[in-house]
This record gives structure tokens, sequence and C-alpha cells, in this order.
């Protein structure tokens, strides 16, 4: 799964029964967030684990009496100096192949980063007295040797709080049935593209209602734009050919191990061709029994 531009993932993203997943990286990437998205999932948390200990909690999880065995950790650059350690011990703990041991690193650009640090009032913990975009391209450096040996790298420079959390709700979520979790989301592209995306189609070429003027204030839920759309010819031409194209691929995403493909669907602003062409993709979706999730990102914004 890439993430360099938006997540770096391995190709299967599925959780195994038994993990102990390890959620470090940069200083306002997040990661608390992170893990409190984990603790709602009923994964055992602690943050802040010294280094050191890391060895005994992987034993306490790996002999706990609770099936399947599940905990969630930080480590992070308050660490100090043992942080240096942890390349060697997580070499070490899966060499055991007890648990299946996963490890996030979280990033952020640095103008995000700075104004993350802005908003929240707080000094960099690495440094209080630097300057904050000299304690963040120090960071960076000292965690580049743990960047390295993560498993998943989640950029999450565009993300909110509230996104980040779905975010990662729904890459651990344990799946109810063998059906392939579709997760549709509609966006403006004003906005920027989701960075979760694995498919990305862009209906901006599509009538936009917004320039009608009895349909601007509505949205692409509402009847009156629904049956604007489907009244233009190129809105049934266009979905026949998406049908199509989901039709082939999701039995062969299925097929190669994947729990969840995210849609995403852009137009302008996100609230009228996105809006409607999402939903219009779930209900096919349904009908194709697969389990359908739908997310309207841009909606509410008017600007």
């Amino acid at each position: 799964m890439g993430i360099s531009d938006g997540s770096s993932l391995k190709p299967d993203l599925e959780v195994q029964p038994s993990s102990f997943t390890i959620i470090t990286g940069l200083s306002g990437s997040g990661k608390g967030t992170f893990l409190r998205a984990l603790e709602d999932r009923s994964y055992f948390c602690v943050d802040n684990l010294p280094v050191g200990l890391l060895s005994k909690f992987y034993e306490l999880v790996l002999k706990s009496s609770e099936e399947p065995a599940k905990a969630a950790l930080v480590i992070d650059v308050r660490e100090g100096q043992t942080l240096s350690e942890l390349p060697s011990i997580l070499e070490e703990l899966r060499n055991d192949h007890a648990l299946q041991i996963s490890v996030w690193f979280l990033e952020a650009s640095d103008e995000v980063l700075v104004r993350r640090f802005s908003e929240t009032r707080r000094p960099h913990p690495l440094d209080p007295n630097r300057p904050v975009l000299e304690a963040i391209a120090l960071e960076r450096e000292l965690l580049a040797p743990i960047r390295d040996v993560a498993d998943h790298v989640l950029d999450t420079s565009q993300f909110t709080i509230h996104e980040l959390r779905q975010h990662a709700v729904r890459l651990f979520e344990e799946r109810t049935d063998q059906h392939l979790l579709v997760s549709l989301v509609s966006f403006g592209f004003k906005y920027g593209v989701p960075i979760d995306s694995d498919l990305v189609f862009d209906v901006r070429f599509l009538p936009n209602p917004n320039f009608v003027p009895h349909l601007k204030a509505y949205t692409g839920s509402d009847t009156n734009v629904i049956d604007y759309m489907n009244s233009q010819e190129a809105t049934g031409k266009f979905l026949k050919h998406v049908y199509d194209f989901i039709d082939f691929l999701l039995p062969e995403y299925k097929r190669e191990g994947k729990s969840y493909v995210t849609i995403s669907v852009g137009c302008t602003g996100g609230r009228h061709r996105s809006v409607m062409i999402a939903n219009a993709i779930a209900k096919h979706v349904e009908r194709l029994n697969y389990r359908v999730k739908v997310s309207h990102r841009d909606v509410e914004k008017k600007g």
C-alpha cells in the first residue's frame, strides 16, 4: 500500500488475529490519536512505553488469557538515547514469530507539524529550547533508522484528528465475514485528494449542478440533484463504465487477499457531482454483496 503520497503500506494490510502493534514516528504526527482509535477496538494500549520494557511487555501479551491477544503501544522520541536500541529489539521479537508484529511510523510535512505545534502551543518534546523547525529536522534524523524498519509509513498531513481516527479504525477493523469492505469517499479537488485512496474517479467533466440556481444550495444526496444528474447522458454512460470496471476489479482484489478498498470520487467542491456518483457506486457495490461504507468528506464545506 503506497504511503509516500499518503500512505506507504505493505501489500496485505489485514491485521492478524493476535497482534502486537508498535506506533512510532514524529512528534505531532497523531500517534496518540492512532493509539486511542485502537483502544476503542479493544486493544490493550500503552503510551510511551520505555524501550527497555518492550520485550517484557511482549511476553505479557503472549501469555495473555484473552483470545485473540491484541496490544498496541507508542514508543517515540521521549525515550531519549535508548530509542536507538529499538531496531535490534524488534529484530529479536520478529524472529520469535509468536505474535504478528506490525510497526507503524507516522509522519507529516514540516509545514503541518509546525502548524500543529502552534495550534496546541506546546514546545517540541525533543528540545523545548530549540525553534520547532530545527527540532523537527533533528527528530527526523534521529528516527530515520526506525522509519527504515517500519512495516507501514503513514503520512498524516492531510488528516484532521477525526479523519485520522476513522482511518486507523478502518485499517484495523476486524472482518465479520469474508467479504471485502469497500469504502466510498466523495471529495472536492479544491481540498485535496484523500491520501488513502486506492482508486480515484474524477467527475468534474459532468454538468455541474452548482451552476443551476435552484440546485446550488442542495447536495448530491438530494432528490432534485440526483434527478438532474441522471437526466444527463454523460452520467449514465460514465456509471455503466464504472460498474463494469468494478465488477471486474473487486473479485480480483478479494482473490488477492485485500480486506478493504477505498474508492474516492471527486468533483470541484465535493458537494454535488461526487456525492451523487459515490452514492450510486455504493448502491451498485452493495448489490454485489460487498460490505460498503460511504462518507462525504467535503459536503459541508461551502468555501
